[in-house]
């Protein structure tokens, strides 16, 4: 399981780690500048997680996709994949276009979407180092176990 993060104040960090740690030895976790099509290819499963701004996913998880989007057309189809946005308020906007871009992979959605909320609504809050909930880093190890108990019996 390739687990693919970016965040700028630390809570997708966070999330994304919580999963991989949760999934131990089948997850890789690299950051969205490192990620390769390479690395999609080796993998049978995806986690992508970020932050939302301004509406959609971050600049930095979108330049992973734009990276990556059409070396691997044809090459990924079927593989399940889940999604993690940290939000400060919605987190659909950000999910929905990562949604639209791995429709074209013809991945295979097998978790719901997780959306963290972390509330930040002032400019000082939005910028600032954030840190996620113990009751989000529990949604987030449950969903990394859940994906390598999947993996583990060949579900996908």
């Amino acid at each position: 399981m390739l687990v693919v993060w970016h965040s700028r104040t630390g809570a997708a960090r966070q999330a994304a780690q919580a999963v991989a740690d949760a999934a131990g030895a089948c997850a890789i976790l690299v950051h969205a500048e490192a990620a390769t099509a390479d690395m999609m290819r080796a993998a049978s499963a995806y986690v992508f997680v970020c932050p939302e701004n301004l509406g959609t996913m971050s600049g930095g998880m979108k330049e992973f996709f734009d990276r990556t989007y059409y070396p691997l057309l044809g090459q990924v189809e079927g593989r399940g994949f889940a999604t993690i946005i940290a939000a400060g308020s919605a987190g659909q906007g950000a999910e929905a276009q990562i949604n639209r871009i791995v429709t074209g992979w013809r991945l295979r959605r097998v978790q719901p979407g997780l959306i963290i909320n972390t509330g930040a609504q002032t400019p000082q809050a939005i910028l600032g180092p954030k840190r996620i909930s113990r009751d989000d880093i529990l949604r987030c190890h449950e969903l990394g176990q859940g994906l390598s108990a999947a993996l583990d019996i060949g579900m996908f």
